[in-house]
């Protein structure tokens, strides 16, 4: 489908200006011009989107409706457009993505030592937040990709599934549940559990997965970082639900991670980049060596 970009540019001109003579001046172009491109819009949607009488110039109800999903279009191509421009002229020599901490912490460094060796004046700038703030990242243009676990994401946003990582519980060496090979949910009730904040995607998986039986779960504390729950079970406050690379990366001595069943849960760690805009070369090499580093199961 096409698309009149120059008819799209020209009706948000006349409609922040309230006036032909005035977007035509804006716009560098005569008022017949103006007015030939208006009508060709206008013809190839089948609607009018402005009432002119020699007096007055108004929006009709659907050139109202039209107005602000123009102006984000716009300036959604505008910062496209000056980011690629920006990308030229530095010559790729910067590199900002997002990274979920618990494979920033373990798996990134090497990944990151081998790519600047190849692009030795490469600025890096990693964003290790949380799965909802790298997408948003990702989404605004202030990060090229981001690393985390996949989940619903916005129409614009393209993924690249990379591995399944299962969910495990974590408790110290001499606990009861350290024996068993896995352990089943419902032989964690009466145990004080460690949960994460409402706000990462851990918590959200989790809650969803087990549906109404999580108010049967002993939930006694709330934090905010993974690692933050991980050192509460060395300390022996409590068990926690953590992703397997988390206790990976931590490596606490004195502690075991089993795998979680009826049901099991687990996360697929992927890429999450912008619909429509491809991979820098920096970025794709980073990218092709990470996909060598992680482990096919964890």
């Amino acid at each position: 489908m096409r698309i009149d970009l120059l008819g799209i540019e020209t009706f948000v001109s006349i409609a922040d200006r309230g006036s032909f003579h005035l977007a035509a001046a804006h716009l560098n172009l005569s008022q017949t011009a103006l007015s030939h491109r208006m009508k060709r819009l206008e013809d190839d949607l089948g609607i009018k989107l402005f009432t002119r009488t020699t007096r007055k110039l108004a929006l009709t109800p659907a050139g109202l409706e039209l107005l602000p999903k123009a102006r984000r279009m716009l300036d959604d191509m505008a910062a496209s457009y000056l980011q690629l421009r920006q990308q030229g002229r530095e010559g790729q020599t910067r590199l900002a993505f997002g990274c979920l901490p618990t494979i920033a912490n373990h798996y990134l460094p090497p990944v990151l030592k081998t790519v600047t060796s190849n692009y030795p004046d490469l600025a890096i700038r990693v964003f290790d937040n949380s799965a909802g703030e790298i997408a948003d990242l990702v989404q605004k243009g202030e990060a090229e990709f981001g690393i985390t676990f996949v989940s619903a994401h916005p129409w614009d946003i393209d993924i690249k599934p990379l591995m399944k990582e299962p969910y495990v519980v974590l408790c110290p060496a001499d606990h009861p549940l350290a024996r068993n090979e896995a352990v089943a949910w419902s032989e964690l009730e009466g145990y004080p559990l460690v949960r994460i904040s409402p706000q990462t995607g851990n918590r959200a998986l989790i809650d969803e997965a087990l549906g109404s039986r999580r108010e049967t779960m002993t939930w006694r504390y709330e934090v905010q970082h993974v690692a933050t729950a991980v050192s509460m079970v060395q300390a022996g406050v409590g068990l926690t639900i953590v992703p397997r690379l988390a206790v990976v990366a931590a490596a606490v001595p004195g502690l075991v991670a089993r795998p979680m069943r009826n049901p099991s849960v687990a996360r697929t760690i992927g890429i999450i980049m912008r619909r429509g805009l491809p991979l820098s070369t920096a970025g794709q090499a980073l990218v092709s060596c990470l996909e060598r580093s992680l482990p096919v199961d964890v």
